[in-house]
C-alpha cells in the first residue's frame, strides 16, 4: 500500500511516519508548501524535512517552491479561518494531483499531527480531493504523537519553526508576543 504524505515539516513528520510504517504502508514525502515565507524560512524547512526523511529512509519529494500561488489563491482572504481553508485545499490538490501521477492509492498529511489545525476542515478537504483524483484520502487522527515528536526533534537538533508557515501567521505570533 503506497501512500504519499503531504509533510509540511520535520517535527510533524516524526509520528505520522512511525504510524503509517507500523500499519504496513509504504511511505512517500511529499513537500509542497507554497505558503511557507520568506524563501529562507521555506528553505530551513525543506532542509529539515530531507535530512530527516534521508535518516529515516523516508524518500522526501519536493514541488517547486510557487509562493506566488498561496498568494494569489488567498488574495483578499487573508483572515483565519478562510486563508487556512483555502491553504490546505491548495497544498492537499497538489498532493492527491502527485500521489496519482506516483501511482500511490493513498494520500495523507502530517497537518493531521498538529493540535493547532481544524482536523475535520481537513478530513473533508482531503475526501474532497480525493474524489475529484480517484486516489484515497487517509484520514488519521495524529495529534497523540504530537509532543512527543516536538520533544524528539527537539533532542535531536532538528529545525523547529515558530509559525505555521505563511507571512499572516508570522505577523499574528509578533502580535501575540507584543501583547505579552
Amino acid at each position: 500500500m503506497k501512500l504519499l504524505l503531504h509533510t509540511c515539516c520535520a517535527p510533524c513528520v516524526i509520528y505520522p511516519l512511525e504510524k503509517l510504517k507500523q500499519e504496513g504502508f509504504s511511505v512517500r514525502g511529499y513537500f509542497y508548501n507554497p505558503n511557507i515565507h520568506p524563501l529562507s524560512e521555506y528553505n530551513n524547512r525543506l532542509k529539515a524535512a530531507t535530512d530527516f526523511g534521508a535518516k529515516r529512509d523516508l524518500e522526501m519529494v519536493h514541488a517547486e517552491y510557487a509562493p506566488v500561488e498561496f498568494f494569489q489563491a488567498v488574495n483578499l482572504k487573508e483572515d483565519r479561518p478562510e486563508r487556512c481553508l483555502i491553504c490546505w485545499k491548495l497544498r492537499l490538490k497538489k498532493t492527491a494531483e502527485a500521489a496519482k501521477e506516483m501511482g500511490c492509492e493513498y494520500f495523507s498529511t502530517t497537518l493531521l499531527v498538529s493540535p493547532y489545525q481544524d482536523q475535520e476542515a481537513l478530513k473533508k478537504i482531503g475526501c474532497d480531493m480525493a474524489a475529484d483524483s480517484g486516489v484515497e484520502f487517509l484520514y488519521e487522527d495524529f495529534r497523540p504523537g504530537f509532543r512527543k515528536a516536538h520533544e524528539q526533534a527537539k533532542a535531536e537538533g532538528i529545525y523547529c519553526q515558530k509559525y505555521c508557515g505563511c507571512t499572516y501567521s508570522e505577523l499574528e505570533r509578533c502580535q501575540k508576543s507584543e501583547k505579552h
